[in-house]
């Protein structure tokens, strides 16, 4: 990252300065020792691996960068400590631990995969940003901030429609609440204010249709969920407000688009097998992608929960 160049360059110079200082061939310069920062019972820790680790701390400017690698020299120290410790008591060998180790090195080898075959999707062009203005009334031309009460119901599939009877048919959510509670249904209930960019994309739509004081009833995983909105505000977003909040989320969703093509690609040209007592994985159809999350709202109103 650009940030610790000027880092990276000090670090390394000592490696260099011998291919600088002569004329020497380029697989001397390539076989240069590099620098060394610490050493524990022997084994070396360089700046390599200092700058990696500071490329994970974000935010860093150049006046902290000095300050920042002198800690994290310190904080390599005390890990290498601890791993050596872990090592020679045999931890290495532990079989929670190598399964730990292989699933780390599956995740980083397929996101470095990912990473260097996809790259950074191209930038939305303005007729993009408009259009994604223009199709979402409800996160932006017509954006509101809801106050609700929720009710997470745990029910079975076969009992959901006896309970959206029953919430129909009640007078006022206490009396629903009360006969869920008779029938020994599990129920979490919740309130807060919500602007329309916190909730579900997917759920915006229905929800925006909804009066003051109805509710509207959503599949979850384990049950239902009961959304009555108790009063709703109107506070709009204009396309210049919204343009970069837009713009990330289409990135987000080109990225989500390509990484499913080229993982599809991939499983079509693999040989897959599901043995055992896992075979019937093979016939499950992929699990839909997730809705995109809605982009955030530049500065209006208050959105916080309460």
């Amino acid at each position: 990252m650009h940030r610790f160049k000027k880092l990276y360059l000090p670090l390394l110079i000592a490696a260099l300065a011998a291919g600088c200082g002569d004329k020497k061939d380029e697989a001397s310069v390539q076989t240069a020792p590099v620098q060394v920062a610490a050493k524990v019972n022997g084994a070396e820790l360089t700046a390599q691996q200092v700058n990696y680790a500071l490329q994970r701390i974000p935010n860093l400017d150049e006046d902290q960068t000095k300050a920042a690698s002198l800690q994290m020299v310190r904080n390599l120290v005390d890990q290498e400590v601890i791993a050596q410790k872990a090592v020679s008591d045999k931890l290495d060998s532990d079989p929670t631990v190598v399964q730990a180790l292989e699933a780390a090195r599956r995740q980083i080898l397929a996101d470095a995969y990912m990473n260097r075959k996809l790259g950074e999707p191209a930038e939305p062009t303005d007729a993009e940003v408009a259009d994604y203005f223009d199709k979402h009334p409800e996160l932006f031309a017509k954006r509101k901030i809801y106050r609700l009460q929720e009710l997470s119901i745990k029910a079975p599939q076969d009992k959901h429609e006896a309970i959206r009877a029953k919430l129909n048919a009640s007078k006022n959510l206490n009396e629903f609440a009360a006969w869920l509670q008779a029938e020994n249904y599990p129920v979490k209930a919740a309130q807060g204010v919500k602007a329309a960019e916190q909730l579900p994309l997917d759920m915006l739509p229905r929800l925006a249709q909804v009066p003051a004081g109805q509710a509207m009833v959503a599949d979850v995983p384990e049950g239902l969920l009961v959304i009555v909105v108790a009063g709703a505000q109107t506070q709009p977003v204009t396309l210049e407000q919204a343009k970069p909040a837009i713009a990330r989320a289409l990135k987000t969703q080109a990225r989500q688009k390509a990484a499913k093509a080229e993982l599809d690609a991939l499983k079509a040209a693999a040989k897959i097998e599901f043995l055992g007592e896992f075979a019937d994985a093979g016939k499950l159809e992929a699990a839909p992608a997730a809705p995109a999350a809605a982009p955030e709202a530049s500065g209006q109103g208050d959105s916080g929960q309460k």
